[in-house]
């Protein structure tokens, strides 16, 4: 028949792609083996046992779009995208993948601003290193009062939040280029901020990630939150939400897991949190520091 591929069916290919991705080593290859066929086939999912028509020039595009896993190459750059949450992102080079365990701290950080809402606020909420938009486009879309402000240093960052923000958030997003380092950032909403949220870059400069797709495709800016221990960034992170938190606002920051005594500390060492706190993941692994801003002083300043 013109136009069909008289080849193998589907299910044949997806177990071809899924016995090449294995023997690479790719963590998941049945699913990244069905979500390539899916993609060449211009669907959202396939399932082999209900396949369609195989079109013209299936096996040729197929085969290519493998070779690029194998060589672990990041599956949402292949495809152009990536589902946090409950949102689909555009994902595009040279800005960091959202992970699957930064949803718990997305979770957090919706949680804190749906309390607030509640209460009949209507919460502001800073996402920090925000990439792709990820945590601020959730908190946006799941929590109808709230007012989200994404920041990010990267211009490739900045502009595709600004995409991922335009076409699934609300206009109250506002996402804006900014150094979390600079003492003056976002200087006008000091004390008045509900939430700030953040998944800094948090890797020391000796921990090189063991996994290609973030070793080779992850922008280092994203990776590397510099220092020996590198918390350079996510101190940074902490002075900055010391600065921004009205009293009872609340931290949600993720490091590694080795880091979470460490985040702890940082936190303590500037008076201004109480409640400081670490939350594991998915996997029970200390991944998240919560902590809650005081009344009493202020990052710099004695004790009021």
């Amino acid at each position: 028949m013109s136009g069909v591929d008289a080849g193998p069916g589907l299910r044949a290919y997806v177990d071809g792609a899924a016995a090449v991705l294995t023997e690479a080593g790719v963590p998941s290859p049945r699913h990244d083996a069905l979500a390539l066929a899916a993609y060449a086939l211009g669907l959202p999912r396939v399932e082999p046992v209900m396949a369609p028509p195989l079109p013209e020039g299936f096996a040729a595009q197929y085969a290519e779009l493998v070779e690029r896993r194998r060589s672990r190459e990041p599956l949402q750059h292949i495809v152009g995208h990536t589902v946090f949450r409950y949102v689909t992102l555009r994902v595009e080079p040279g800005v960091f993948v959202p992970r699957p365990e930064t949803e718990t701290v997305a979770q957090l950080a919706v949680d804190e601003a749906a309390a607030v809402a509640a209460r009949g606020g209507s919460p502001l909420v800073v996402d920090l290193c925000t990439g792709t938009g990820a945590i601020a486009v959730s908190v946006d879309t799941e929590v109808a009062a709230s007012r989200v402000v994404a920041v990010d240093l990267s211009d490739e960052a900045v502009g595709l939040a600004r995409h991922n923000a335009g076409a699934v958030a609300s206009r109250a997003l506002r996402v804006v280029q900014g150094d979390v380092r600079d003492p003056a950032l976002l200087a006008e909403l000091d004390g008045t901020v509900d939430v700030v949220v953040s998944n800094p870059p948090y890797i020391p400069p000796d921990a090189v990630p063991l996994d290609p797709e973030v070793r080779d495709h992850d922008p280092d800016l994203a990776l590397y939150g510099g220092g020996s221990d590198g918390l350079d960034v996510p101190r940074a992170v902490i002075a900055a939400a010391a600065r921004l938190l009205a009293p009872g606002g609340l931290l949600v920051m993720e490091h590694a897991e080795v880091q979470d005594a460490q985040a702890r500390a940082a936190a303590a060492a500037t008076g201004a949190f109480e409640d400081v706190r670490t939350v594991p993941d998915l996997t029970g692994r200390p991944r998240t520091l919560v902590a809650r801003r005081i009344a009493r002083a202020v990052v710099g300043d004695s004790p009021a």
